[in-house]
């Protein structure tokens, strides 16, 4: 049996995260002592490398839980698990999509700024972003 410290020590993570997975319901302690010390089983491990190389590939701890929940269905098979991933793997891909056109848009704005020392009003980014907000508050 582990206690919690040989367990974060173990799996590379603090006391305080393992016991917000616990209140989150992804772990759970095997039993506790007497004197309320939680004792976690040798798989306690295995299921905190799980957690962490899952969020490790964007799954948020409600997906992992699903996961995990999935990994002891025995109705649930290796496509639920699949269409999990093709579908987080989605929404990464939109996010890239999103992020890419933010850095597009940084990009032209830094290029219309010489820098140098004008002052804030003549400040063509300052400019951009003000004239972007009027535009967005005139859409209908």
């Amino acid at each position: 049996m582990l206690t919690i410290g040989k367990l974060a020590k173990a799996g590379h993570i603090s006391a305080d995260a393992l016991r917000y997975y616990e209140r989150e319901g992804l772990l759970a302690p095997e039993r506790k002592t007497d004197g309320g010390y939680r004792l976690y089983g040798e798989d306690a491990v295995r299921r905190v490398r799980f957690i962490q190389h899952a969020q490790a590939c964007g799954f948020t701890l409600a997906e992992i839980r699903e996961l995990l929940h999935l990994r002891q269905a025995d109705s649930a098979c290796c496509n639920d698990v699949k269409s999990r991933a093709i579908e987080k793997k989605l929404q990464l891909a939109a996010k890239i999509r999103v992020m890419q056109a933010m850095s597009a848009a940084l990009d032209r704005l830094i290029a219309e700024c010489a820098g140098g020392e004008l002052p804030l009003d003549d400040c063509p980014i300052l400019a951009a972003l003000e004239a972007v907000g009027d535009e967005a508050t005139r859409m209908p």
